[in-house]
């Protein structure tokens, strides 16, 4: 696992995501990304298991949460449509009923045999061995929820409004919220200390507010990545978590350290990087073709070139060429989703550039090498050869 660090992060106290100058970036190494459509794609060790693309979808899929074991993933969509693959079960679901707001999120309970889902108003419903302890579907919320999180034992929940706006069932109590908070950005995630006794909401910005027992270690506010965070995992003794972004990048904080928890994470193209990255996962098993523009197949460069033409970016063909002249240049530290890296034998002459590759996020590229497009580890070959910096076109 390949590690670019920036700094030793910093230490601030408090509930804000503000006063951190410096920022440690760790990948998180097996992951799977999901987009609306109900593709999905495993990364590092995270086996592939199916997904809900090709299927004519209803509506919209906002959600892929892991089984506990994550041996398996359910895929939610905007009408509760579930779709379990892996060791995932199927329990049931709202893809019959009409809803007064759509789904938005879906927590499984501790023991895996059952699930909550959770509508924008807060609505409930519950399958398998999932209790239903209250909702705020009655309730004129300020903010629509956008998730919600069980207590360890399962007999309880909290729902979490962009906002920050708390509100507690069963055996959550409640320990604070931003509800009242002037917010930089969105509130988008919320996860409970391992005792239950706290918790942690996350903003799009990286921003962490801490709450009960849940201390505060550090947040992501001061990432440059243009790309949204998306969840927040805390470390098994709750004396850390990691911030991950939706691409997969995971920055860790207190005592979390190396790859976050397999995770899945909703994949949406904020970015023109973004876009381009989806165009390449669309190209995916096609063959390693020399000289390949596509759409048949593609070599290395070729591959670049076209992911990034297809959002109305151009710049050279050879890798080379790219390295010297696409874009402009980008630390390894500061990756965005859809940078450019690259492969050389000498790391002082762009001309030894032998290799390109798109990068995801977590560490993780997509490229044209062997026979045929592919998901690897940015450090597959070792870091040897690894050129200095990467480009954004």
């Amino acid at each position: 696992m390949l590690t670019f660090a920036l700094a030793p992060s910093g230490s601030a106290a408090g509930a804000s995501g503000s006063g951190i100058e410096a920022l440690t970036s760790v990948p998180s190494a097996n992951f799977w990304l999901a987009d609306a459509q109900g593709d999905v794609w495993a990364f590092g060790s995270a086996a592939s298991y199916g997904s809900a693309a090709g299927l004519p979808l209803n509506h919209p899929i906002v959600a892929i949460t892991p089984t506990n074991d994550t041996k398996g993933y359910w895929l939610l969509a905007s009408d509760g449509g579930i779709f379990s693959y892996g060791d995932a079960t199927f329990y049931g679901s709202t893809g019959a009923i009409a809803l007064n707001k759509p789904i938005v999120s879906m927590a499984a309970t501790p023991d895996g045999k059952g699930y909550w889902l959770v509508a924008s108003d807060g609505g409930i419903f519950n399958y398998g061995d999932a209790s239903f302890y209250g909702s705020t579907g009655a309730i004129t919320l300020n903010k629509p929820i956008v998730g919600m999180a069980p207590t360890p034992d399962g007999k309880g929940y909290w729902l979490v409004a962009s906002d920050g706006g708390i509100f507690s069932y069963g055996d959550a109590s409640f320990y604070g919220s931003t509800g009242a908070i002037t917010l930089n950005k969105p509130i988008v995630g919320m996860a409970p200390a391992p005792d239950g006794k706290g918790y942690w909401l996350v903003a799009t910005d990286g921003g962490i507010f801490n709450y009960g027992d849940a201390a505060f270690y550090g947040s992501a506010a001061g990432a440059a990545s243009p790309d949204p965070a998306e969840k927040i995992v805390a470390s098994h003794s709750g004396l850390g978590y990691w911030v991950e972004e939706q691409n997969g990048t995971a920055y860790p904080f207190g005592n979390a350290s190396g790859a976050a928890p397999t995770e899945g994470l909703l994949f949406r193209p904020v970015t023109q990087g973004d876009k381009a990255v989806l165009f390449a996962f669309a190209q995916l098993g096609k063959p390693y073709i020399w000289g390949g523009n596509g759409p048949v197949g593609y070599d290395c460069s070729g591959l670049a070139l076209a992911s990034w033409e297809s959002v109305g970016v151009g710049f050279a063909r050879v890798a080379n060429d790219q390295y010297h002249t696409a874009g402009t240049s980008v630390a390894l530290t500061n990756l965005a989703t859809g940078d450019l890296v690259f492969w050389g034998n000498s790391q002082t002459d762009w001309t030894s550039v032998y290799h390109t590759a798109i990068y995801v996020g977590g560490d993780q590229i997509v490229e044209a090498t062997g026979d045929h497009v592919q998901l690897n580890s940015l450090d597959q070959w070792g870091l040897s050869d690894i050129m200095p910096n990467g480009r954004r076109p």
